[in-house]
């Protein structure tokens, strides 16, 4: 059978949250965990884990309070992500709302009907800054009226279904890291210590490169490079003009270190604009602004395309000397992003950081022969590839459990599953 659905505020009260006045640091020193839309769970409507952030007894007067037995809900972007108050009662930010179930109707229901819900209250969000749910939208969003004994059972068969589709996704991510970290740890040798196993070793002098081949050089990263500028905004196009693609970070494909096309930015970029800013194939993207603390700036990827392009002005292009290959230059800034050495260029304004380009352009590296600089990035191409391939296989079956879960818990919760309930 089919259940019918009733609107939200028939099921559930709706509390909205708030925050303390950052001012009275005395609101901010307690044991009351403080929930903010990026401490929920996600889409699955898990109990809610450790937050950030903790408030004061009197600090929860400035905050929503979600009792236990309540479900968390982000209504400001993303919408919809879900977390289950199930131990203390929890403080809440202006960007969450509280659903406290009416009596007859289980939580753990609830919170997977909200998750069936995801497409209804994001399609009601409004904003033109970010996009929120306001309580009287979310309040008309439909869901589920199962009777008690069916939501019971419902929810206690989608917790075992789920656990397992979650032990497999935890077990692929868990397969992910090892391959990443195996990844790096290849490409970290490949570029401080060659392809030749037997090749007389040196000590470089420099804390993160160690022993080096003993006919490599040792210098600073500016040797290999022959000029470094900032990027252009421009404008933006008028009319039917067709503007000039202009490279942003947003478009850095992390993983495989070069950029992506998933949206094009065209810009209107004046000729004096362009001079010296004009993408070619081998040039490096240089983050120079921008990040934060768990993906700080720094980070550089190939522009391996033809057509012309510029950086924004986020991002500088960074052209090398002759007799520098710049896959293996990629991948050996690559190798200093990951050991946090970009870390030590790094100032802060504003909320904003900044890449000293001068100070990290003042670390040492080693530098191999040109003809061997292309050996060791065909070797590192040929040795990724397949770990490459792996990784992608493991986020495709990750992605595919996930589009699983999410129809198995839509179809449950509106009956479409039998589930042997039991009157």
């Amino acid at each position: 059978m089919t259940y019918p659905t009733a609107p939200l505020r028939r099921v559930a009260s709706i509390l909205n949250g708030g925050t303390p006045p950052s001012s009275d640091p005395a609101l901010w020193e307690g044991n009351v965990p403080f929930a903010t839309p990026p401490d929920l769970n996600g889409l699955d409507g898990a109990p809610l884990r450790r937050t950030e952030r903790s408030v004061s007894e009197a600090g929860r007067a400035h905050s929503g309070m979600a009792p236990r037995g309540s479900i968390l809900l982000s209504t400001r972007a993303p919408i919809g992500h879900i977390a289950r108050v199930t131990a203390q009662p929890v403080a809440f930010n202006q960007g969450c709302r509280a659903l406290v179930p009416r009596q007859n109707h289980e939580p753990r229901f609830l919170a997977y009907a909200l998750v069936a819900a995801r497409e209804q209250m994001e399609a009601r969000g409004l904003g033109t800054t970010f996009l929120e749910l306001s309580a009287a939208s979310l309040a008309d969003i439909q869901v589920p009226l199962a009777p008690t004994a069916a939501q019971r059972a419902i929810a206690d068969y989608l917790d075992r279904e789920t656990a397992q589709i979650d032990a497999f996704i935890a077990k692929n991510e868990e397969l992910i890291a090892l391959l990443i970290e195996r990844r790096a740890a290849f490409i970290a040798r490949a570029v401080t210590r060659g392809v030749d196993a037997s090749v007389q070793l040196m000590e470089s002098g420099v804390e993160w490169l160690g022993s080096v081949p003993v006919h490599w050089s040792v210098k600073r990263l500016a040797s290999t490079v022959a000029h470094a500028r900032n990027g252009v905004w421009g404008a933006d196009p008028e009319g039917g003009e067709e503007g000039l693609r202009c490279v942003r970070v947003a478009d850095f494909d992390r993983p495989k270190q070069r950029i992506h096309d998933d949206a094009l930015t065209l810009r209107k970029v004046t000729p004096s604009e362009r001079a010296g800013r004009v993408l070619q194939n081998g040039d490096l993207l240089l983050e120079k602004s921008g990040g934060g603390e768990k993906s700080p700036v720094g980070f550089v990827v190939l522009y391996d395309r033809d057509e012309p392009a510029v950086c924004s002005n986020f991002v500088a292009r960074v052209q090398l000397r002759q007799e520098m290959d710049p896959r293996f230059w990629t991948y050996v800034h690559g190798v200093l992003y990951r050991l946090r050495i970009t870390e030590k260029s790094l100032k802060q304004s504003t909320g904003i950081q900044n890449l000293d380009q001068s100070v990290y352009f003042n670390e040492y590296v080693a530098v191999p022969p040109y003809q061997e600089q292309r050996s060791i990035a065909d070797h590192i191409e040929h040795g990724t590839a397949e770990i490459d391939k792996t990784i992608a296989a493991a986020r495709r079956g990750i992605e595919l459990a996930r589009e699983r879960r999410a129809a198995l818990i839509t179809a449950a919760v509106t009956g479409k599953i039998d589930v042997g309930v039991v009157a």
